[in-house]
C-alpha cells in the first residue's frame, strides 16, 4: 500500500506527468523555489545536499512557483536554464506550480495539511518581516520562497522548515541522516 501522497499528480518541466511515485521509497525534500528571491543561494545548498546524500537515497525536488512577489517570472525552460548554468543544479526542478491560495496545487495542500506550520530560526524576524511588507501568510499557506518539506521513504511528511533554515542547517541535515540510516 502506498501512501497517499504518492497518487497525487504533477508535470516535470518538459510537461511530462509525473508523481511522487516515482520516488517511494526514498527520503524526499520538497522545496517550493523561485530564481528572484533573496533566498535563491539556497539552490547551491540543496544541490550540496543532494550530491551529499542521493546514493543512501535521498531526491531533492524542486517546485518553481511565482506566488510570491513575482519572484519566479520565468517559463520552465527559462527556470532550467537558470537552475543548470547558474548552480549547476543536477536535482529535479519540475514545471512551475502555484502553492498557495485557492488555486493551491494538490501536492501543496496535502503537504500543508500534513505539516501546517513550520519550523523557523530561533528568533526568526522572517514572518514579522513579510508582515510588515503586507504580505503575511494566511493560516494553512506556504510563507515564501524556499520552505522545506521533508518527506520519510514511506511517504510521510515528519518535517517543515522555513525559508530562513538553510538546507545545510543541522536540524535539516540530522533529521536527513536519521531518516536515510532507517
Amino acid at each position: 500500500m502506498t501512501a497517499p501522497i504518492y497518487d497525487i499528480p504533477f508535470s516535470r518541466a518538459d510537461g511530462s506527468n509525473t508523481s511522487l511515485a516515482e520516488y517511494a521509497g526514498k527520503v524526499l525534500l520538497i522545496v517550493n523555489v523561485a530564481s528572484k528571491c533573496g533566498f535563491t543561494k539556497q539552490y547551491d545548498g540543496l544541490e550540496a545536499l543532494y550530491r551529499s546524500h542521493r546514493d543512501q537515497g535521498l531526491v531533492v525536488l524542486g517546485f518553481p512557483a511565482n506566488d510570491f512577489a513575482g519572484q519566479e517570472p520565468g517559463t520552465d525552460a527559462e527556470i532550467q536554464d537558470f537552475c543548470r548554468l547558474t548552480y549547476g543544479v543536477e536535482f529535479p526542478v519540475l514545471a512551475k506550480i502555484t502553492v498557495k491560495g485557492p488555486h493551491k496545487h494538490p501536492l501543496y495542500q496535502a503537504l500543508v495539511e500534513a505539516q501546517p506550520q513550520a519550523a523557523f530560526k530561533p528568533g526568526s524576524t522572517l514572518l514579522s518581516r513579510l508582515g510588515g511588507g503586507g504580505v503575511a501568510p494566511a493560516s494553512g499557506e506556504v510563507s515564501w520562497n524556499f520552505e522545506k518539506f521533508l518527506v520519510d521513504r514511506k511517504g510521510t511528511v515528519v518535517g517543515r522548515y522555513g525559508s530562513d533554515i538553510e538546507p545545510q542547517d543541522e536540524v535539516i541535515v540530522g533529521t536527513i541522516s536519521r531518516l536515510l540510516s532507517i
